[in-house]
């Protein structure tokens, strides 16, 4: 069964996401590695540059096989900044554990939010359409691997984001993926933030 077919057939969709968001997070998660290459969202290496998605898939395959032992987290996060248009961040770290890891990342400019709440479910979505589109290949290209795949998002019990964190954190669980707030979300808060 592909991937875009377990989510669509997973039921209950928690209630206190909404049907809006059910809707939204499902057809974000359609989104393939070769949408994102069509649509020419690039990434970016600070050791190799410019990459395209596939390239992501095949740098992440040889530096997992390169250490095939060790277990590994593959985390995305995004994270946004309000300049004259808002950036958006989103993250792919790879973290071999216990002995550091790489990442990339991509950016993304929209018109401003007016609320942090919009900013916040925007970045989560964007966490959202870059997993839909690499874990199944990452499935494939790991199969012996031990891993595990969790979302980063920028929201935490103190300040302004904490009345947000079931509706998010239920968006990432209704996707059949890991998630983890702040402090522990380092992929969102800290990896996306040094390029926002």
């Amino acid at each position: 069964m592909e991937r875009s077919e377990q989510i669509l057939s997973r039921k209950p969709y928690p209630a206190y996401c909404g049907v809006l968001n059910f809707i939204i997070t499902h057809f974000v998660c359609l989104t393939t590695v070769r949408q994102i290459n069509k649509i020419g969202m690039n990434f970016n290496s600070p050791t190799k540059g410019r990459m395209s998605a596939d390239e992501v898939i095949a740098d992440i395959k040889d530096y997992v096989r390169a250490d095939f032992k060790r277990s590994y987290n593959i985390v995305i996060g995004t994270d946004s900044q309000v300049y004259t248009r808002t950036d958006f961040i989103t993250a792919i770290v790879v973290h071999r554990v216990g002995a550091g890891g790489r990442y990339f990342w991509t950016r993304d400019q929209r018109d401003n939010f007016k609320s942090l709440r919009d900013r916040i479910y925007t970045e989560t979505l964007k966490s959202l359409e870059v997993a839909g589109a690499f874990s199944g290949q990452l499935y494939k290209a790991l199969e012996k691997n031990k891993f595990n795949f969790e979302i980063h998002v920028d929201v935490g019990e103190n300040g302004d984001t904490r009345a947000m964190i079931k509706e998010v954190t239920g968006m990432v669980r209704g996707n059949g993926y890991e998630v983890k707030i702040k402090p522990f979300s380092f992929g969102a808060f800290v990896v996306a933030d040094r390029h926002t």
